[in-house]
């Protein structure tokens, strides 16, 4: 029994010292603005959070959240009160080790726009936002904090590894933390196309080459 709780405890340190590795790693990038964003990852016996009213690029190990999956606080300081937008997205993708949710400006801007593809927010403009991310529907405005926008992103995690809230920025997960910082990263980057290309006419990637990339890649487009 002491031999498990070491290598689970190990696990949890682990995961603690990359969540805030990773926190400090957007807010140099400038996508994380302010305390705005969370980030969580999946353990044995629930789940890490990070904190209300906390700087990514600040945290403390010690002080993220563990909830259960009840999501009562069983560590540290009390967690964002989006935890929610995580719970939806661990529920409905079973295989989920970690989530992300930002407000970098590009990803941002694009979730402002009127006239968006509600079914895929970004059109295919390179092969790695296809296989990193795949389509990224839109999820409904509702104002911060509130449950129902829970709910509604629960409608769209079990087909979607990624989305888009309206007026807000995107939520990834990934089946590892490392995953989902890679897909994030690579949505914004896309956004960031997205928006210097629009008064260009663009090439998209193609159905024939888009089958290529689900064939070598599992890509879920």
């Amino acid at each position: 029994m002491t031999a498990i709780h070491t290598s689970t405890s190990a696990t949890e340190n682990r995961l603690r010292e990359e969540i805030a590795e990773i926190g400090r790693s957007f807010r140099n990038l400038g996508m994380a603005p302010g305390t705005s964003g969370n980030i969580s990852a999946k353990l044995e016996d629930g789940w890490l959070m990070t904190p209300t009213n906390a700087s990514l690029g600040a945290l403390d190990p010690a002080e993220i959240s563990k909830l259960d999956w009840d999501g009562n606080l069983l560590a540290g300081k009390p967690p964002t009160k989006e935890s929610f937008l995580h719970r939806a997205f661990y529920e409905q993708r079973p295989d989920t080790g970690g989530i992300i949710h930002l407000h970098a400006t590009h990803s941002a801007a694009v979730s402002c726009l009127n006239g968006l593809d509600e079914h895929s927010c970004l059109p295919p403009i390179t092969p790695y936002f296809v296989m990193r991310v795949g389509r990224l529907p839109l999820v409904p405005y509702y104002r911060p904090g509130d449950a129902a926008l829970g709910d509604a992103v629960r409608d769209y995690a079990l087909d979607h590894a990624a989305v888009l809230l309206a007026n807000h920025g995107p939520v990834v997960a990934g089946k590892t933390l490392e995953a989902a910082r890679n897909a994030i990263e690579e949505l914004e980057e896309t956004a960031k196309l997205y928006l210097l290309l629009r008064q260009h006419d663009v090439r998209t990637l193609n159905e024939k080459e888009i089958d290529e990339l689900r064939d070598a890649f599992g890509a879920q487009w």
